[in-house]
């Protein structure tokens, strides 16, 4: 089986949907997706995500499956302390850089500046909800990795955000949530493709074809790079 992650177009986060050269970068995206033969085409339930997926799914003449868990996370303060640090986990992973703290901690999600984050809470939805969903395609979970219950030659594409496919990615591969966002930053319509192999009662890691591929796009000075 193969997953296929793709970000989201250039957006106007404001009115959550793509400008003009985040349609671009989406209609780029999806020649290069063309070629490929998924199975399913997801997306995230917001406008952004929905209308990079539109651009894909018209190229391959498919329709989209939503996947509300996959919306992008949110950050704050769950009691209403301050969190002392900005927000954004890729920034928060660089403050522990920074400070000289290891970001390959399993317990990131209980220590600072985590601890008193709605993130948690939406990364561990995201890739629990993952899992589901790739039990049913014969990819169960056990521990640290995955039991081939039923093995699947089928490609799926993932359309969605910053932050929620760098949630499901690391677990995935095992990593770390903070580790991923300190090593990956996906641009923008950027194509991370990880493939599940093994014989049927195997147990497995997914193995990476590539990571943030966006060399699709031209304007890349033009682009911001993270979700906010």
């Amino acid at each position: 089986m193969r997953i296929v992650f793709i970000r989201h177009g250039h957006p106007n986060y404001k009115g959550d949907c793509l400008t003009e050269l985040g349609h671009e970068q989406a209609k780029a995206a999806a020649e290069v997706l063309s070629a490929e033969r998924p199975i399913k085409i997801y997306a995230s339930p917001l406008g952004r995500a929905q209308e990079t997926a539109e651009h894909i799914a018209k190229k391959l003449k498919m329709s989209i499956e939503t996947l509300d868990f996959m919306r992008e996370i949110g950050w704050g303060s769950i009691n209403g302390e301050p969190i002392n640090r900005n927000g954004h986990p890729w920034y928060m992973a660089d403050d522990l850089v920074t400070e000289g703290k290891s970001v390959m901690r399993d317990t990131w999600d209980i220590e600072e500046p985590f601890s008193n984050n709605t993130a948690v809470e939406r990364v561990k939805t995201a890739y629990e909800n993952f899992d589901k969903m790739l039990a049913e395609y014969g990819y169960v979970r056990e521990g640290y990795y995955y039991k081939v219950e039923k093995k699947c030659a089928d490609t799926i594409f993932v359309v969605s955000h910053g932050g929620s496919s760098s949630a499901v990615i690391s677990h995935m591969l095992n990593v770390a949530f903070p580790h991923y966002c300190a090593m990956v930053r996906p641009d923008f319509t950027s194509i991370t493709t990880l493939d599940l192999w093994g014989d049927e009662g195997s147990v497995i890691i997914p193995h990476v074809e590539v990571i943030n591929d966006a060399r699709h796009i031209k304007k890349a000075d033009e682009q911001a790079t993270f979700d906010k």
